[in-house]
């Protein structure tokens, strides 16, 4: 087995169930140095064992995939996550509007990200990084999403476009944390809350229903803020007016995010079901922080799936132009 494809697997795995960020990038990191190794290093044990990016879990790896075999690690991780049940509705998906990259508080560069969703068979995604009000997770300053639009325009080719984005954080009174006329460069804009998410609950409704009559909003990004499990804790919904926001949401064409990540289950079931009466459309999105976090996605169709959300009203189930009409309001 090829080295470097175990090392990749093996840290792949371990993003999607949200394992130590260090352990995964450890892995990369090897998969990295093996890469740029001559082919004499490569196959010399006690030059591998030395260069700088290799320690002994990692090395572990490198020596039975360099004997044909397939790492134990690698097959024990198999064994615990790689058998993951894919529904019907997850095959129908083209892409995915909200992701995150070293530029703000992903573990990994653009390209990688960009690597790990065409191996997904992703036709686009969209980079979503923070804007600058969340400090704690190296939000973008105007100059620095400018910068980072010039990256992105780098990997548009045939069969994959990386759409541009951000999330934006809500602010207290509904407004968006970015420069509006920066706001209308983008691709995509996923609205999320992060902050004074126990505001009382008329006052919720009033900012999440300012911020979806934005024109400038393409999807409200996981709507009640709560964690339902994982290392960061539990955490209650906001409380606020669904019916009103979701009304809103379907007056304004702003799609309703199903968050995949397994902490959040955000929204929770019941507020899916309202929404799907009230009209409204859905993004099915990873909120991926690393590359085999892209892959929640599998997570997010099956609730979907099971709570019979329409793959037509599912707008990452879309072409990327018909998404990119919809999205420019055209």
């Amino acid at each position: 087995m090829d080295p470097i494809e175990a090392l990749n697997e093996i840290a792949f795995l371990l993003e999607r169930e949200r394992a130590s960020k260090f352990k995964a990038k450890a892995f990369r990191t090897a998969a990295a140095t093996v890469a740029g190794l001559d082919e004499a290093t490569r196959q010399d044990p006690d030059r591998l064992r030395r260069a700088k990016g290799i320690g002994a879990s990692t090395f572990a790896v490198i020596e039975q995939a360099l004997a044909g075999e397939v790492p134990d690690y690698l097959r024990d991780l198999r064994e615990r996550f790689g058998d993951v049940r894919r529904s019907e509705l997850r095959g129908q998906l083209r892409g995915d509007l909200h992701s995150h990259s070293e530029w703000s508080d992903g573990t990994t560069p653009i390209d990688q990200m960009v690597a790990a969703a065409r191996g997904l068979g992703h036709e686009y995604l969209a980079l979503t990084d923070h804007s600058p009000r969340l400090k704690v997770a190296r939000g973008l300053s105007p100059e620095r999403l400018r910068a980072q639009l010039e990256v992105v325009a780098g990997f548009r080719d045939e069969g994959f476009t990386l759409l541009s984005g951000i999330e934006v954080d809500i602010l207290s009174d509904g407004g968006l944390d970015q420069e509006p006329e920066l706001l209308d460069e983008l691709d995509i804009v996923v609205a999320s809350a992060h902050s004074e998410l126990r505001m009382e609950a008329a006052s919720m409704t009033r900012r999440l229903v300012a911020a979806v009559s934005n024109p400038r909003v393409t999807v409200l990004g996981h709507v009640t803020g709560r964690l339902v499990t994982g290392s960061r804790g539990t955490r209650p919904p906001s409380e606020f007016d669904a019916r009103a926001v979701f009304e809103a949401c379907a007056e304004h064409g702003v799609a309703v995010e199903i968050n995949s990540r397994p902490e959040r289950e955000d929204p929770p079931d019941e507020l899916i079901l309202l929404a799907m009466e009230i009209g409204c459309l859905f993004s099915i999105d990873s909120d991926a922080h690393a590359p085999g976090q892209l892959s929640l996605l599998d997570h997010g169709a099956e609730r979907a799936e099971r709570l019979g959300v329409p793959a037509e009203r599912i707008i990452t189930t879309w072409p990327l132009g018909r998404l990119q009409a919809w999205a420019w309001g055209a």
